[in-house]
């Protein structure tokens, strides 16, 4: 069992295990340990999003990374795909991200990326794991690491995301509501769109540490949806706090998901030649609208368990250049290493541009099929094994019969089982979820 590397990295509540500077620092030295490779300097990136916490887990990270001789390079707020990028590009040996995403910012974590740029791999994690239980072998004074801030990070990842699209793309005359959630790209994002010539009217960029995620960004929308309709915006893009996630609002205000976003994508990259793999990846949570779309079009929804890492390796396996998840990580592996926001909104606005229409029309790719997800709470257990659960479960599989899906799973960071169905038949599939849901509270009672 791990005991600090969740689906995402390390995350948790601030200043309680395993989100306190002892640990970040114990993370530092562990992780810095395994990347000790080869007899060149080593470097490791460290960026955050904007939370008051943050300040203390990049402290502690440095110490742990210089004590054990790696060199540390600091780039301050940015998002998670430009810590990936940068990683690459200074060649350094490992990258880190100190940001739990969409979390309040009482949460905080770590994710960790390998000189490739990619998130780290189940056997490298578990060998830091077993680091953070050993003695540290600590640095000679004399090759004990250096700690360097450098200020023109952001610059070069907005000049990357923008080589995305053709020299020859352009926003100008498009209206842009953007949300950044007070979050890690209050500040590249509107950069970015206003030099390729957007009229942007940016909500969420004003980050005082305590206010990310706040009633703004992609799990908040709402506000994004009053400022698009009263500012007569074409569209609306909302940012997570460290970026990776996007979701769009059209012109009337209605909310776009990322089964719709991968719908376009992927078609309009299929028909231009773009498209690798015959298809798009995304999660077992993804619409069964999107799959019957794509297979219209020719094309293969693959699925894969929920996390974008589990995409990602999908991704590089099959040779596919499109994933994704409906909660709005886009991985355009083309161009980025991980989920990137503000890259696929730039993909989404470019077939706005090419297309002539209105965003209402563009992005509702197909109409989703009835879908609902109720979570139960356990104290403990494995309510899945019970007789009367796995007997509800194959019994919603029978109602079904073909015409839906059912996913039930744990969740990966808390006690609950997560009970999806979906099908055309919307009381027939909230009267399976119910079912489920109740053996599984009767499991645990």
């Amino acid at each position: 069992m791990r005991k600090f590397f969740g689906t995402d990295g390390i995350r948790g509540l601030t200043n309680q295990v395993p989100m306190t500077a002892e640990v970040a620092m114990r993370v530092g030295m562990a992780a810095g340990a395994h990347f000790l490779r080869g007899d060149h300097k080593h470097r490791v990136v460290i960026g955050k999003d904007t939370r008051l916490s943050g300040y203390m887990l990049e402290n502690a990270l440095v110490a742990g990374f210089t004590s054990v001789g790696m060199d540390v390079v600091q780039v301050g707020p940015m998002p998670t795909p430009a810590i990936a990028m940068l990683t690459r590009s200074m060649r350094a040996d490992l990258g880190v991200m100190i940001s739990a995403s969409h979390n309040p910012y009482r949460d905080n974590g770590i994710k960790l990326f390998g000189p490739d740029g990619y998130k780290l791999s189940d056997e490298d994690e578990a060998q830091i794991e077993h680091l953070l239980g050993q003695e540290p072998k600590l640095a000679e004074p004399s090759h004990i690491g250096r700690a360097k801030r450098i200020d023109d990070a952001r610059g070069r990842y907005i000049h990357a995301v923008k080589q995305s699209l053709p020299e020859s793309v352009r926003l100008d005359g498009l209206r842009i509501v953007l949300d950044c959630a007070n979050g890690a790209a209050y500040n590249s994002a509107p950069t970015v769109f206003w030099e390729l010539g957007a009229d942007v009217v940016a909500i969420g960029v004003d980050p005082n540490g305590t206010n990310i995620n706040d009633k703004c960004g992609s799990t908040a929308p709402a506000l994004l949806q009053e400022t698009v309709v009263a500012s007569g915006a074409d569209i609306g893009i909302a940012l997570d706090g460290d970026a990776d996630r996007l979701i769009v609002v059209d012109e009337q205000g209605r909310i776009v998901d990322g089964d719709q976003i991968m719908g376009l994508i992927g078609a309009s990259w299929a028909r231009q030649g773009r498209l690798k793999g015959g298809g798009v990846v995304a999660t077992v949570m993804s619409n069964l609208g999107l799959e019957r779309f794509l297979e219209g079009e020719g094309l293969r929804l693959e699925r894969t368990k929920v996390g974008d890492r589990h995409v990602l390796e999908r991704m590089r396996e099959g040779g596919f250049n499109v994933g994704g998840e409906q909660s709005g990580h886009m991985i355009l592996s083309d161009h980025a290493t991980t989920g990137d926001g503000t890259l696929a909104a730039l993909q989404v606005l470019a077939e706005l541009i090419a297309s002539g229409k209105p965003a209402s029309e563009l992005l509702h790719q197909f109409d989703p099929v009835p879908q609902l997800l109720k979570n139960v709470r356990f104290a403990g257990g494995k309510p899945l094994e019970d007789k009367q659960v796995i007997a509800a479960i194959a019994e919603g599989e029978a109602t079904l019969n073909g015409r839906g899906r059912l996913v039930i799973r744990p969740s990966g960071t808390e006690p609950l089982i997560r009970v999806m169905a979906e099908g055309d038949d919307a009381g027939q599939v909230e009267q399976v979820v119910d079912m489920i849901c109740d053996a599984v509270r009767a499991a645990t009672a």
